[in-house]
């Protein structure tokens, strides 16, 4: 399941990140840092899925 969230994190950030959290702070952060820059949306989903 982590490999299938890690290739959403790279295709879309937000939706990786979503569902490894939910709708909580983290998803917020995410589609922040993907709107400031592509880059930055997947460093942090995948810090993310590798964090939990």
């Amino acid at each position: 399941m982590d490999l299938i969230r890690l290739l959403f994190a790279i295709l879309l950030p937000p939706l990786g990140v979503f569902l490894q959290v939910g709708l909580g702070l983290q998803f917020w952060l995410n589609i922040l840092l993907t709107l400031c820059g592509y880059l930055p949306g997947i460093i942090h989903a995948v810090w993310v899925i590798a964090r939990r």
